[in-house]
């Protein structure tokens, strides 16, 4: 062979893998984009061909129960709700033990991974349990690092190699609780979603059980460092300190004792504009406010900072002085919409209230109306609710926002009765009725709306995507409930927080396992929304999943029942090509058309339930995949989905 001819072979091969890495789309972050829009232009995948996806690679965390800890519980992995970022053929993953894995993103062939080792602290006093979100990416020319928040650890990893970066802190690590406001116990402190870079900064959060209320507990404080050398470049008080703004919304001093307040939620960035955007939970004590009168600010607020000095911009609070655990669960969907026949860019911001709260994303002021609308009062001892809440008024509630005799488990006449006679032990209202001494039916509950991963949007269509979970909650304010907190005269007593109609009391079993449990009301337990963000209007709602443990229920045999739903806090992904891949929380992974909401595909996941936000991205050797975390504990896996051989784009027919 000549050397033109060898020449001209190795031109050709050059172009050919030029051409292949044109062909490629990532997913660079785990809600796809810095803007949380979970959107693909992935588009080989169709309506048309979605039958014929398969299985195509499946990995396995193989993460063991970890050895007995003293003074506390030995740590378990929990569920597996990683959403991988994909770059350049390479996924990136977290554990549930916050360990990072670099993977093939074609074959799922492991090339590294890296354990922070969090499992030795013993399990975390969240309600979650061990488990993480995904992880956060920054490169130069000449390097790229992979950064994970694990418990009280900022670690910064080297992209090729998995191992720690020296320059970073002390040996690839810091502590996030050195640079708080005050000492804090580290073993009540934990992160779940990923962090957020921006320039040379990068942003983390923190998670706090809301189990845990005794004075002084940990602060949510919003933190920013250096991707370099793990300095602490800023920090915003989500309770503003003596002389800040809005801390005189803590009335009697109660900003120096108080903690949470907390961004447990996945974060979103705008970039141009240099904003990070904060959806802040709730504070200490979050279903009794005696100890902390006022609005209580920045508790339940999307909180606008400059991402580079953490400097306030703008912030707007969907609920004052809160006492419903209605925190900001998921990140604000940044989304363009037209606006007056213009482009306007906004933030869409989901909500457990039920609402999306769009938002100006210069100012933060709404786009509809959302009045201030007066609220029941408490009759709590020490308790002073706010005298009004503000309430959207456009889009619509995307789930119910109450209970009424009329939502009860109908099934059978026996159920429903036993429903009535729960139901009418209690008071219940409107959104915003107080939790009180006698209980009170709450509705949505504590896991009710939406949950930290629930929204998708398309920008091409300007359709915002949003899964509910329809489940009431019980609040009954009681002293000092035991083992439950400390320093507080008053809290909440959760021991029957989550209502339910059982089986005959009476009736006895033989192996005395407690009575089956049914919910207290009527499907749909779990449904999803598209809405038209133009003009706020509804397109379809259909119940997504289906829940086999309320189907299969021996008190229900040979009921015909209607479709149900599925609760869970993970929505889905949506496509260029008018699909949204999405299991609602449970254990079949849907292919659903944007159009109508209408089911095309359906695969059941082997390690069980995929209680994550699936990612679709297109590799270099053109072939479109979707991926999804499922299982839990010593049973979790990766499982990804490709088109089979004979359907995919440019297969011969």
């Amino acid at each position: 062979m000549t050397k033109t001819s060898i020449a001209l072979l190795a031109l050709l091969a050059h172009g050919a893998m030029q051409q292949a890495h044109a062909q490629a789309i990532d997913w660079p972050a785990p809600s796809g984009d810095a803007g949380a829009m979970r959107f693909s232009r992935a588009a080989a995948i169709t309506r048309e061909n979605v039958s014929s996806l398969q299985i195509a690679w499946r990995w396995q965390t193989n993460e063991k129960n970890g050895p007995p800890v003293a003074g506390g519980q030995a740590a378990r992995p929990g569920q597996f709700q990683g959403s991988p970022i994909v770059i350049g053929d390479t996924m990136y993953t977290s554990t549930p033990y916050a360990a990072v894995a670099a993977l093939d993103a074609r074959t799922g062939r492991e090339y590294w991974r890296f354990d922070p080792e969090i499992w030795r602290a013993g399990q975390p006093s969240n309600g979650t349990g061990l488990v993480h979100r995904g992880v956060a990416t920054w490169a130069s020319k000449n390097e790229r690092r992979i950064f994970i928040n694990a418990r009280w650890k900022l670690v910064a990893l080297d992209a090729a190699t998995g191992k720690p970066v020296p320059s970073f802190g002390t040996n690839g690590e810091i502590d996030l609780t050195a640079t708080l406001r005050r000492r804090v116990n580290q073993l009540h402190y934990t992160n779940t979603s990923p962090p957020v870079v921006y320039g040379n900064v990068v942003i983390v959060g923190n998670g706090v059980g809301d189990r845990l209320r005794y004075p002084y507990d940990p602060p949510g404080d919003v933190q920013a460092f250096d991707v370099h050398t793990g300095k602490r470049v800023w920090s915003f008080h989500t309770i503003p300190d003596a002389g800040e703004f809005g801390v005189d919304t803590w009335e009697n001093d109660s900003w120096r004792v108080m903690g949470h307040t907390n961004v447990w939620a996945p974060m979103s960035l705008d970039e141009k504009r240099g904003l990070v955007f904060l959806p802040v939970s709730t504070p200490t004590n979050d279903w009794y406010g005696g100890d902390r009168k006022g609005d209580n600010l920045f508790a339940e607020s999307v909180v606008a900072l400059d991402a580079k000095t953490g400097k306030r911009v703008w912030h707007y609070q969907v609920v004052h002085h809160g006492l419903w655990d209605y925190d900001l669960p998921a990140p604000p969907v940044l989304a363009t919409i037209t606006w007056k026949g213009k482009p306007r860019d906004v933030v869409a911001v989901p909500s457990k209230t039920a609402w999306i709260y769009v938002l100006d994303r210069d100012t933060g002021k709404p786009v509809w109306p959302i009045p201030e609308r007066p609220v029941p009062s408490s009759d709590v001892p020490g308790e002073r609710t706010s005298p009004t809440q503000p309430m959207p008024t456009n889009p619509a509630p995307f789930a119910r926002q109450n209970v009424s005799e009329g939502d009860l488990i109908d099934f059978t006449p026996e159920l429903r009765q036993r429903a009535l006679d729960i139901f009418r032990q209690y008071r219940h209202g409107p959104i915003f009725t107080p939790p009180s001494e006698q209980g009170t039916i709450v509705m949505p509950g504590n896991i009710g709306g939406a949950g930290w991963g629930s929204t998708s949007y398309d920008p091409t269509t300007h359709t915002l995507y949003v899964k509910a979970t329809e489940n009431p909650a019980l609040y009954r304010i009681r002293k000092g409930v035991p083992n439950d907190t400390i320093g507080f005269e008053y809290t909440v007593d959760l021991t029957r927080a989550t209502l339910g109609v059982t089986a005959d009391p009476d009736s006895g079993k033989a192996d005395h396992t407690p009575p089956e449990v049914l919910p207290l009301i009527k499907p749909p337990y779990g449904t999803l929304t598209a809405i038209d963000l133009d003009s706020g209007k509804r397109k379809w709602q259909v119940p997504l999943g289906d829940t086999p443990g309320i189907r299969n229920h021996p008190l229900l045999k040979g009921v015909t029942l209607p479709p149900l739903g599925v609760a869970g806090a993970v929505g889905g992904t949506v496509t260029a090509s008018g699909l949204i891949f999405a299991t609602g929380g449970g254990d079949v992974l849907y292919a659903l058309d944007t159009r109508d909401g209408r089911v095309l595909w359906q695969h059941a996941l082997p390690a069980g339930r995929g209680y994550s936000n699936p990612i679709t991205y297109r590799a270099s050797n053109g072939v479109q995949y979707v991926v999804i975390a499922t299982g839990a504990g010593e049973k979790a896996e990766l499982v990804a989905f490709t088109l089979s051989a004979r359907t995919a784009p440019g297969a011969s027919r």
